[in-house]
C-alpha cells in the first residue's frame, strides 16, 4: 500500500506533512516528501489523515470480552469472588476463542496492533489470534493456592506445551510469554520454578504486581517483602518482565525495575473504575524505566478505546501529582506505541520508521474535535477519539477499514460471542 499526501508521526514522535509512506509486504520500505518511484499496488489518499504507528496493549484478559458489564460497581476482590470467578468457572475453549476474537475485533477498531494477554485455555486463545491476523503475546496464568509441587501443576505442563507448539508461529505475530498471576495466588516455589524455566527460553514474564494496597500491604506482612522484591528474589525479573499495575510500587521498587529492566504497565481506567488507585507513572519515566499502556480487561475496563487510555493516564497522573507537567503527550504516545512493543519484545515494531514491520494506524484528523492545530500531538492525546481511527494495518495486512473487517466475519463473532455469554449465564 502507498500512502500519498498523509501528515505521519515519525519515530521521533514529530509530525510531517503531505508525505508519502509505501509498505511492501509486512514491512515500511519508504517514507520521503515525493512519490517513490514504480510504486505498483494500492493507493491510500492521505488528505485530512494522520499516518502513526499502531497501539501495543501490554496488559489485558481478552477473553472477559464475555463479562463486559457483568461486575460492576465493586471493589477488585468483591469484583472478583462475587462475579468474576464464578462466571470464568463456567468457561470452556469455545467460549474463550468467541471472547479473544470479539477482543480482537475491538482492538482492531480502536488502533491496536498487539496484545499481551494473560489468560488459560491459551491454545483457545491463540487460534483466535492466528485467525484474524492480530499480533499478541499470549501466556498462560500460573496460579498454585494449594501448595501442589510446581513440576506437577497442569497450569505448568500448559505452559511448557503452548511455548513448544506456538512461540514465533504467524511468521512471528503470535510470541507465547510466561506469566506468575500475581505474588499472592502462589507460592515461592512456584515463583522461583516458573523463573528457572522462563531463563531457559526467549521469552517474557508478565506478572501483576502491586495493583491494591491490600496485595501490597499483606505481601510485606508475608515476606518481610514488597510484592516486586518478591518476585526479584524468586528471579522473574532476570528476564525481561512486565510489571503490570504498580500502583502502590514504592521508590525501591522502582529501582529495582530500573536495574532489572523491568516494563511497568500502567491501566488507568481500570485501575480508577476499580477504584484501586493510580500508577504514579511521573516517576517511572524520571527514572527512564519503561512505560506501557494496558486496558487491562474488557470486564474491568469496559473497551479498548486505547485514545482514552492514553488521555487518561496523562490527566491522571497530572490530578494526583497536583503537577500540569507530569506527563506530557508525547510521553503518552511513547508508552501506547513504542513502549508496548518494547515490552513485548517486538525490537522492529512501536515506530514508523523504514524498515520496520507495518503496523500502521490512520486516523481522521478532519472531523471538528481535531481543529484547530495548535499542536498535532496535543490534538491525538486529548482531543482525537478511538472512533477517529479509519485503518489499522498489522505486518502490512488492513485488518480494519472504515468499518470493514477483512479478516472477521464481524456479524459472525458477535453472534457467537453473545451465544457463549448466554450459555454460561444459564449455567449460574
Amino acid at each position: 500500500m502507498l500512502f500519498t499526501d498523509i501528515t505521519v508521526l515519525d519515530e521521533n514522535l514529530k509530525v510531517r506533512e503531505n508525505c508519502y509512506v509505501a509498505v511492501d509486504k509486512d514491512r515500511i520500505s519508504y517514507i520521503g516528501d515525493t512519490m517513490p518511484d514504480e510504486y505498483n499496488g494500492r493507493v491510500y489518499d492521505g488528505s485530512g489523515k494522520l499516518l502513526m504507528s499502531g497501539f501495543y496493549n501490554a496488559h489485558a484478559h481478552s477473553p472477559m470480552a464475555l463479562m463486559r458489564g457483568y461486575g460492576e460497581n465493586l471493589n477488585l476482590q468483591d469484583w472478583l469472588n462475587k462475579r468474576i470467578f464464578p462466571f470464568e468457572d463456567k468457561l470452556d475453549g469455545e467460549a474463550v476463542y468467541n471472547g479473544t476474537m470479539l477482543c480482537m475485533a475491538e482492538s482492531f477498531r480502536y488502533g491496536i496492533v498487539s496484545t499481551s494477554d494473560m489468560y488459560y485455555f491459551c491454545e483457545d486463545m491463540a487460534r483466535a489470534v492466528l485467525e484474524c491476523g492480530a499480533k499478541a503475546n499470549i501466556s498462560r496464568s500460573i496460579v498454585n493456592f494449594a501448595g501442589i509441587d510446581p513440576g506437577k501443576l497442569p497450569s505448568m505442563k500448559e505452559a511448557e506445551e503452548l511455548y513448544g507448539r506456538f512461540h514465533n508461529t504467524g511468521a512471528g505475530r503470535l510470541k507465547i510469554d510466561m506469566s506468575l498471576h500475581a505474588e499472592y495466588t502462589s507460592d515461592f516455589a512456584t515463583a522461583c520454578a516458573l523463573a528457572d524455566f522462563a531463563r531457559s527460553l526467549d521469552t517474557v514474564n508478565h506478572i501483576h504486581v502491586s495493583e491494591t494496597a491490600g496485595e501490597h500491604r499483606e505481601c510485606i506482612e508475608r515476606h518481610g517483602l514488597t510484592p516486586a522484591a518478591y518476585l526479584a528474589k524468586a528471579g522473574l525479573f532476570d528476564r525481561p518482565a512486565i510489571a503490570a499495575h504498580c500502583v502502590y510500587s514504592t521508590d525501591e521498587d522502582l529501582d529495582i525495575f530500573k536495574t532489572k529492566g523491568v516494563t511497568v504497565t500502567t491501566n488507568p481506567v481500570s485501575n480508577m473504575k476499580l477504584a484501586s488507585g493510580i500508577c504514579n507513572v511521573d516517576k517511572i519515566i524520571k527514572r527512564g524505566i519503561n512505560l506501557a499502556i494496558g486496558t487491562d480487561s474488557v470486564a474491568s475496563n469496559n473497551s479498548l478505546n486505547f485514545i482514552e487510555e492514553m488521555k487518561i493516564m496523562a490527566i491522571g497522573c497530572k490530578a494526583t501529582t497536583l503537577n500540569p507537567e507530569a506527563v506530557t503527550p508525547e510521553d503518552a504516545v511513547r508508552a501506547a506505541t513504542l513502549g508496548g512493543a518494547k515490552a513485548q519484545g517486538r525490537k522492529d515494531c512501536g515506530a514508523l520508521k523504514v524498515g520496520n514491520k507495518a503496523d500502521l494506524i490512520v486516523l481522521d484528523v478532519s472531523v471538528p474535535n481535531m481543529y484547530p492545530v495548535h499542536n498535532m500531538v496535543n490534538n491525538l492525546v486529548y482531543s482525537a477519539s478511538g472512533s477517529d481511527v479509519l485503518l489499522t494495518m498489522i505486518d502490512g495486512q488492513v485488518v480494519y477499514d472504515n468499518g470493514e473487517y477483512p479478516t472477521i466475519d464481524i456479524e459472525k463473532v458477535i453472534s457467537n460471542a453473545n451465544k457463549s455469554t448466554k450459555e454460561i449465564l444459564k449455567r449460574l
